[in-house]
């Protein structure tokens, strides 16, 4: 090893020999007990069920020795199996030390020969992997030893990548997304495996199957267990398969070019429409305490909503009853009984609900003309007044877009300033590393929170869906949408350190912290689990502090690039005129 490398295991081979071998001393006996001799009767084995040898007195603690000890806790797993199986187990175990009885391997070497069928029907896939591993160790001959120990190698080499794949969030039956591929090379110079045309995958198995077929003893253990394997819907094997055929669909379907566009028909009645005649409101799926809603409701009321659809997901009758104080507010209470009247069990996911919430709102209309689905942390910031906007849509457009701005949060009270993503502010990317030194290269924009925006969809229209971030015409984007100038959808999304602490561990695990994004950035999950596993606490605060918190250095910074928003923002004066005093 050359001076500058440095191993991955300090010390390194001689390391891991050592430790290694610290596991292989032999196993002990007591007087009178002994490993079943070579000419043990292995016929009825298969039929003969293991007890629970806490309730045996030759089998119950205290252990007399390591053997005893080792007796009793296979046999304590394997309560309820055969004794062919645990006599299995007992080789395996003895097999895998330093030393042990001279007769082991002929032993296991008979019981597979012998009682091979009825091993392959009992045995779970973990034995017969440790079955497989003890035939590289002690095969009789070069083709068990050799297939044995391609097998060990392969399904050991498999435990730790898919150990280690359960981090990324990912369950072993889902695939990673095509766009998601990093750019980084593999280790040892390799070439990455060609997902259209690779071959590894089906060498590696079928070379196995072919040098398995030298040998009637392990051939069977052999065959049975790449079976096993490429039957698994969890496995690299058939993520990979799974993969290809994706990437094969997406190369057969031409890109949709402008004259196939998914257009989304406007109703004739929107044609006429004037910012005096024109209404508009928000549907909401909210849970949170009622001043947050009768923030969301007041702010957006006094911005002159016609209509405020609020589906609560926590049901409250004193929440309803408060807020229904003002006639532009109508209340679904999302109970039980709500959730039967719609013929389909209660999605799990929050953001499931909040997808038909917002279509059950769209396609009832309520007479509006349009409608925006909107969080309770999302508050319009408008520089003219929403009819106006909506108004000048074109005609040609079924959604209009409303681009994000991000909360910056101050030392106390409710945010004032906000600021956008440099796309949105006509920057080019690499300002970000000037207005946030340290995370601008890994957060898209700059921002925690969502950078999609959300959208005002007009109603009336056949066949359509609001989702959390778009408008879906016949199951996909409809194509005609428009962007929204002089409105910013406010996002107070961390308006406080102990705001965006409290909520981290949802949004890590269901809610815009999950692996889901498919940027070329690191994203707000994989940037959120480095700084926890990294720096803790400190890290986290770090990353508030350049990207979220309200400092004259961040203000100034934004500024230059046009990326700060001051707006007059005061949504507890809009409840007190609104609502008056809350309970």
């Amino acid at each position: 090893m050359s001076a500058d490398k440095t191993p991955s295991y300090p010390g390194g081979i001689a390391a891991i020999l050592t430790q290694m071998e610290g596991r292989r001393d032999a196993i002990d006996y007591a007087p009178g007990e002994a490993l079943p001799p070579y000419d043990t009767p292995l016929a009825g084995l298969a039929d003969r069920i293991i007890g629970d040898p806490d309730g045996d007195p030759d089998e119950a603690p205290p252990f007399r020795s390591s053997y005893h000890r080792k007796r009793h806790a296979l046999r304590k797993e394997l309560t309820g199996r055969s004794e062919l199986v645990f006599l299995n187990a007992l080789l395996i175990a003895h097999l895998r030390k330093r030393s042990f009885p001279e007769h082991a391997p002929a032993l296991f070497q008979r019981l597979w020969a012998e009682e091979g069928a009825a091993l392959l029907a009992q045995l779970d896939p973990r034995w017969l992997v440790s079955s497989v591993t003890t035939f590289g160790d002690h095969g009789l001959s070069l083709v068990q030893r050799s297939v044995g120990l391609a097998l060990t190698v392969l399904f050991g080499t498999m435990k730790l990548y898919e150990s280690e794949r359960l981090y990324s969030g990912l369950a072993a039956d889902r695939p990673f997304a095509l766009d998601g591929k990093a750019r980084s090379p593999l280790p040892l110079e390799m070439d990455s495996y060609s997902l259209p045309s690779g071959g590894l995958d089906v060498n590696l198995i079928g070379r196995l199957w072919m040098e398995a077929e030298g040998d009637p003893v392990i051939r069977p253990l052999a065959h049975h267990l790449l079976e096993l394997l490429i039957c698994d819907e969890r496995t690299v094997f058939r993520r990979l398969r799974t993969m290809r055929q994706r990437q094969t669909r997406r190369q057969a379907t031409p890109a949709k070019s402008n004259a196939a566009a998914n257009v989304s028909p406007v109703p004739q009645s929107h044609h006429d429409l004037t910012p005096e005649s024109l209404r508009w409101g928000l549907t909401s799926t909210i849970r949170a305490p009622l001043r947050d809603i009768a923030r969301f409701a007041a702010h957006h009321i006094e911005l002159g909503a016609h209509l405020l659809h609020i589906h609560l997901d926590a049901p409250d009758e004193e929440t309803a009853a408060v807020l229904t104080r003002h006639p532009s507010v109508r209340i679904v209470q999302c109970d039980t009984a709500y959730w039967a009247q719609t013929g389909r069990p209660r999605p799990e996911a929050h953001q499931l609900r909040q997808a038909y919430n917002a279509t059950q709102s769209l396609r009832a209309g309520h007479g509006l003309h349009w409608l925006a689905h909107v969080d309770v942390d999302e508050f319009l910031l408008s520089q003219r007044p929403i009819p106006e906007l909506l108004a000048e849509v074109p005609m040609s457009a079924a959604f209009a877009r409303v681009a994000p701005a991000e909360a910056l949060a101050p030392e106390t009270g409710l945010p004032q300033r906000f600021k956008t993503t440099h796309k949105h502010a006509g920057r080019p990317k690499s300002v970000l590393q000037d207005v946030y030194p340290t995370f601008g290269a890994h957060l898209y924009g700059g921002f925690l929170s969502h950078s999609s925006g959300k959208v005002f969809a007009r109603t009336g229209i056949d066949d359509t869906r609001l989702g959390i971030h778009t408008l879906k015409y016949r199951g996909e984007e409809a194509s005609n949408r428009h962007r929204l100038s002089d409105v910013w959808l406010g996002h107070l999304h961390a308006p406080s350190w102990q705001g965006f602490r409290a909520h981290l561990d949802f949004r890590r695990s269901l809610g815009s912290y999950r692996r889901s994004s498919q940027r070329p950035e690191m994203g707000q999950a994989e940037l959120i689990q480095y700084l926890l596993d990294e720096e803790g606490e400190a890290g986290l605060r770090a990353l508030f502090d350049e990207v979220c918190a309200d400092t004259p250095d961040l203000r100034a910074r934004l500024a230059q690039q046009g990326m700060l928003i001051e707006q007059s923002f005061d949504p507890d004066a809009a409840v007190a005129r609104v609502f008056g005093d809350l309970p």
